[in-house]
């Protein structure tokens, strides 16, 4: 036991110095917007035993520091000192829910020992990456009275949470995704917290492993239906499809029957999830995709796309339509044959997490019609991509096959350092666009300049 103890002790220092090798090593070998737009450039994947590591490590805001807004915007602080805020929900009255929420603890104990070491790689990955620090586990809610566009009332709504993130309001019902389970809440306008008890409405994937935790919620047009993202449980399936049951996809729940289904597979960490009108009147859901790693740093570009009912989007057989990762045995052709190709792909690792609608926004003309996306950032590229809010262009409901429009940047120091990582992203009741920064612990309120 203590040799073998040893051996892992060992193993892990040798890995962990490989890692450190490679962080300082390949560069990515096509620019990020080669990777980008409805026709993406795919070169060949490159595969090696230790794969690119290149971490921005969490420094937080400097006093008086901020993010960069574009040409006729401003940003300034709606609300600071929170702890790891990741998504965002606008309330009927004006009032802001947050979710403050981080991984729940690691229940690994039965892992092997190769899966235990990459596991406590990983962790100390994401722990300089400012992903390593306890859930706070609630709801915060944050009203702005006065409308100077900086919260001025902050309090507890929900505590005592599971990894929350998903927030959907019905009615009367509030309805909280944690990361085992769909929670019902009662809520009347204008309340500030919440002391019942929440009913049970949906027992969620999750497990001792749970690879990708969040779980998040978008309300069906009509309120009869709520959808709900589950990650998937690994990267390419390395674990068995066993343990991929339910998730890689986008789950429907009718609320009336409380029956659920799958809606759409093959997704490998859906996140956001906003509604476009097409110009047939189509009222049509989108969805943004962190795809696969370790395929070197031009792969694989990760995907702003609709979902359609029933269809497959190639996980883990298959990349942006029917390019086959060889790393998943046995193959699958059957399904890579009816993979569907997403519509606007968004750069390799730039790791899209928050969704919004442009619809009822107050920002310049060029931001009329489209998706904001919260872009979380890379470490499996070198060098880093995303750290920043982007905007998608949209033509009668459909992205247009062109460059995004960079929203808020300067997350990054000029050394690499992340001061904040972009998350939620949500319009105010004026129009103004809110993105939550799990770094910086704190909700940014971009605005059009006067």
């Amino acid at each position: 036991m203590r040799a073998a103890a040893w051996s892992l002790a060992g193993l892990g220092l040798g890995l962990t110095c490989a890692l450190a090798l490679c962080a300082c090593g390949d560069l990515a070998g096509q620019p990020l917007a080669a990777g980008s737009g409805a026709r993406p450039l795919l070169p060949e994947p490159v595969t090696s035993w230790v794969p690119t590591v290149h971490i921005a490590p969490a420094i937080g805001w400097p006093a008086g520091a901020a993010p960069v807004a574009a040409s006729g915007l401003q940003v300034k602080a709606f609300a600071r000192g929170l702890e790891h805020p990741r998504n965002l929900l606008l309330l009927p009255n004006g009032d802001v829910l947050v979710a403050e929420s981080n991984a729940p603890p690691k229940q690994d104990k039965d892992l092997g020992p190769l899966e235990s070491l990459k596991a406590w790689v990983m962790g100390l990955v994401m722990q300089r990456a400012g992903a390593g620090v306890p859930s706070a586990n609630r709801i915060t809610l944050l009203r702005d009275s006065d409308g100077d566009g900086v919260a001025d009332v902050r309090t507890v709504l929900l505590q005592g949470l599971h990894s929350p993130f998903g927030m959907a309001l019905i009615g009367a019902d509030l309805y909280i995704a944690n990361t085992d389970a769909l929670l019902k809440f009662p809520y009347r306008a204008g309340d500030t917290e919440i002391r019942s008890a929440g009913s049970l409405v949906l027992a969620l994937p999750a497990g001792k492993i749970n690879h990708h935790w969040t779980k998040n919620l978008i309300v069906s047009p009509d309120g009869s239906r709520l959808y709900i993202t589950v990650g998937s449980n690994s990267n390419v399936g390395e674990r068995g499809m066993a343990a991929e049951l339910g998730r890689a996809a986008i789950w429907e729940l009718t609320l009336k029957t409380g029956v659920s289904r799958v809606f759409a597979t093959g997704l490998r960490n859906p996140n956001g999830m906003a509604w476009a009108t097409r110009s047939s009147g189509e009222v049509v859901l989108w969805t943004v995709v962190n795809e696969r790693d370790e395929l070197g740093n031009d792969l694989v570009p990760d995907y702003l796309t609709s979902v359609q009912d029933a269809a497959f989007y190639g996980w883990p057989f298959s990349y942006f339509g029917q390019h086959v990762d060889a790393r998943v045995q046995p193959p699958a052709p059957e399904q890579v044959a009816r993979a569907i190709v997403p519509d606007y792909a968004l750069g390799a690792h730039t790791a899209p997490l928050g969704l919004a609608a442009a619809a009822g926004n107050s920002l310049p003309a060029r931001f009329a019609e489209g998706m904001f996306i919260g872009q979380h950032g890379s470490w499996n590229r070198r060098p880093h991509s995303g750290y920043k809010v982007v905007f998608v262009p949209f033509a009668q409901g459909q992205a247009m096959d062109g460059p995004w429009l960079d929203v808020l940047t300067g997350f990054l120091s000029d050394t690499g350092q992340a001061f904040g990582r972009p998350v939620g992203v949500a319009l105010d009741q004026r129009g103004a666009l809110l993105v939550a920064d799990d770094v910086g612990n704190v909700i940014w309120r971009v605005s059009a300049r006067p």
